[in-house]
């Protein structure tokens, strides 16, 4: 199945994200990826959601999500249309013996590292999911300890916004 990312300009309002994610779930459709945030209206979330699902159940869900009261508009991004990128952060083991090796690997990637422990590093990186699991399978042989990643963020190209329709009214 192929993957589709969504962006849902949403009210920022309890309870949202939790009917939102329930719609997926009733259908029986695994979120791959959901990040939530603020956007430059005040009141008003973009919900990033990434899902495996055909043409056909997404736009029955797509039409169930516009009649949720608090949803405002739902637009799909498509990767030739869209910036989208992902957030991680990797704890490598890290000793005297194998240090340069990881702190070149980190150049490699323009990461960074971002805390320092005598037997481990912290690494920050931010890209595309090609970078960002590229860098994670080259971190891999120094043992990976810990990992965290952050849902796929995305935004259309372009001088168009989702909040444009909003910001008139």
């Amino acid at each position: 199945m192929p993957s589709h990312v969504l962006s849902l300009l949403v009210e920022d309002k309890p309870g949202l994200l939790t009917r939102v994610a329930g719609l997926f779930a009733r259908r029986g459709f695994n979120i791959e990826s959901l990040a939530v945030g603020v956007t430059e209206v005040p009141g008003l979330s973009r919900i990033t959601v990434v899902v495996d699902v055909d043409e056909l159940p997404l736009e029955q869900v797509t039409k169930q999500l516009n009649k949720l009261i608090n949803v405002i508009k739902i637009v799909e991004l498509d990767m030739s249309s869209s910036v989208q990128r992902e957030h991680m952060l990797v704890k490598v083991r890290a000793d005297n013996a194998n240090r340069s090796s990881v702190l070149e690997v980190v150049s490699l990637f323009r990461a960074s590292v971002v805390d320092y422990a005598p037997d481990a590093l912290v690494i920050e990186v931010t890209g595309d999911h090609g970078k960002v699991d590229a860098l994670l399978r080259a971190l891999e042989p120094f043992g990976i300890k810990e990992l965290a990643q952050s849902g796929l963020l995305a935004i259309g190209r372009g001088g168009k916004s989702i909040t444009e329709r909003v910001l008139r009214n």
